[in-house]
């Protein structure tokens, strides 16, 4: 019932659009021109004359209404954008890509068209085409000129990571000890047919968080990437078999529940029957025990012993009872717990299905100086939280954003790069130096990363040696490390990657968004809405859950 109007405020739209145009190639042909002319010089600007590889940051400048793509080589486009205006400023933040739409349109805000949306957070910000009047203008969310979101919307995967700064910070190019090397994972040695391998293609509008392989990748990681293909093959068509078998005990099931129902009904009356003789009897004893007179005595004996009798009635009833219901039971409570056990047989092979799968993909690692604590994720679930040591806890050590851009030649190394995120500084006004100065077809004035506040930051941290091992083992390029004053956002919920904002920032972009009606919500890959639980269609036990939604600690 809700679309017809959804549909009529689409065309009430496109017939306004359709008559500006119109009266725009008849009013001002030369301002018409104009506006052309610049879109194509901001096109040539935009784009890097070498070829562009795989998106793997994007910078988002709030003071100088800028975004800047880069590769594992550099930047390769820039654009203008229009953020989100008081109150409702984009928070600057750490963020990742979380679902693309390429037609989309909002639940909140009238139906506004949305188009080659990238969301950032499950509350409804995201990076998608839409007006740039030169300034902050939006609820939140980054707009983009439409021709460099279609461009950037077909160049992303799941999971990009999204640093939104006061300033145009840009990444530099890092090494140092404590940046995880890759190493061969530990249980890709099976050997394997071909016959056994179905490597999926990946999903459409990029929905898909895996690798997908370099040049320099070492040889052991063809191996691994077919091991864990193979596996998650095998688990997933197990789960398929044991999905069937589980429904039909859970359909057995519900039949023999139907057909003790009538046992359960006549046994339950003859418990309570014999519950009440019993409870008789008590009052009858104590009644006795009170009594004083002779005719009190009298009537007292002659009370408990019409109790004894109505009490051994009632038993002998019951325990015939319980004989006859037994069968009808014990079937019940037997096909209950095939059912169960069916059911977590499914679920223990779709989890191993999934784990599989998860690693394929690169792994986020979060360190958090305010919570103390180590935090992994990996493919948008959450596979681990442990302790970790930081040199001088109480004193600030910044936020910063570490990725692996892409294996050295032989990969036993990691290239990395490093981007900062800084709140704002003692004297500078609220709204960064530089808002609205630059023309549209103008790059951002660039402030490269402090290496030494980065490396310093590197040089506080010890992580266990059992945890950096496993995490070498599951190091990819795109893979990333934040380290932060920060704990994880609230928003760091089921099926994100880390949101880290930072403290004593406008942060009305997400405050003061409206709570979503749960039936009109974005849909997760066509899934469960936000305030359900979207899944995979796996593993939905009641298990045990990390503190961000994600489960306990299925790493180890």
């Amino acid at each position: 019932m809700t679309l017809l109007p959804a549909l009529s405020r689409r065309r009430s739209l496109i017939s306004l659009a359709a008559v500006a145009i119109a009266i725009a190639g008849v009013a001002g042909p030369a301002s018409a021109r104009s506006n052309r002319a610049d879109d194509q010089d901001d096109t040539r600007q935009e784009t890097t004359r070498r070829q562009p590889g795989q998106p793997m940051l994007a910078v988002v400048s709030l003071g100088d209404q800028r975004v800047t793509i880069y590769d594992k080589d550099g930047a390769i486009m820039h654009g203008p954008i229009s953020s989100g205006a008081t109150p409702n400023d984009t928070p600057p933040g750490i963020y990742a890509i979380l679902q693309k739409n390429r037609e989309h349109y909002s639940n909140r805000y009238d139906d506004a068209a949305m188009p080659f949306m990238q969301r950032i957070t499950w509350t409804g910000i995201a990076l998608h085409a839409g007006a740039l009047p030169g300034y902050p203008a939006s609820h939140g969310c980054v707009r983009l000129r439409h021709d460099f979101a279609n461009q950037l919307f077909d160049m992303t995967k799941l999971g990009m990571r999204v640093v939104v700064s006061r300033n145009n910070m840009v990444p530099v190019p890092i090494s140092h000890p404590n940046l995880f090397k890759p190493k061969p994972f530990g249980t890709n040695v099976a050997v394997l047919t071909p016959a056994a391998i179905t490597i999926p293609q990946p999903a459409a509008d990029g929905k898909d968080t895996r690798y997908d392989g370099g040049p320099n990748d070492p040889p052991y990681l063809q191996a691994r990437a077919t091991a864990l293909q193979a596996a998650y093959n095998e688990k997933n068509a197990e789960a398929q078999e044991l999905g069937k078998k589980a429904d039909a005990a859970k359909a057995l099931a519900k039949q023999k529940q139907r057909e003790s129902a009538k046992a359960a009904r006549d046994l339950k009356n003859a418990e309570n029957a014999f519950k009440r003789a019993t409870g008789w009897l008590e009052d009858a004893e104590r009644t006795l025990s009170r009594a004083k007179s002779d005719k009190a005595i009298q009537r007292a004996q002659a009370q408990k012993a019409k109790a004894e009798a109505k009490v051994a009635d009632t038993k002998a009833k019951l325990e015939k009872m319980q004989a006859d219901t037994k069968p009808a039971l014990e079937a019940a409570q037997q096909a209950a717990d095939a059912a169960k056990f069916a059911e977590d047989e499914k679920n223990a092979a779709a989890e191993a299905a999934r784990d599989a799968e998860r690693k394929l993909s690169p792994v986020s690692v979060f360190i958090s100086r305010k919570t103390g604590k180590l935090y992994i994720r990996q493919a948008f679930d959450q596979i681990y939280e442990g302790d970790v040591f930081i040199r001088d806890p109480d004193e600030p050590i910044g936020t910063y954003t570490y990725t692996a851009l892409d294996y050295k030649p032989g990969g036993r190394e990691m290239l990395w790069n490093v981007v900062s995120i800084a709140g704002r500084q003692p004297g500078e006004p609220e709204k960064s130096s530089g808002m609205n100065q630059l023309r549209r077809n103008q790059a951002a004035p660039e402030i490269p990363t402090d290496v030494v506040g980065a490396t310093a930051a590197l040089d506080r941290i010890e992580i266990p040696q059992e945890t950096r091992e496993r995490i070498a083992e599951l190091v990819l390029p795109g893979s990333s490390l934040i380290i932060s004053d920060e704990a994880a956002h609230k928003e760091t919920g089921k099926h994100t990657d880390f949101i880290v904002l930072l403290s004593g920032e406008p942060q009305g972009g997400i405050i003061l968004r409206p709570k979503p009606k749960q039936e009109y919500y974005d849909d997760y890959w066509g899934g469960w809405g936000y305030n359900n639980d979207p899944g995979y269609g796996y593993d939905r036990r009641r298990r045990k859950r990390g503190p961000f939604g994600g489960p306990g600690f299925a790493f180890w």
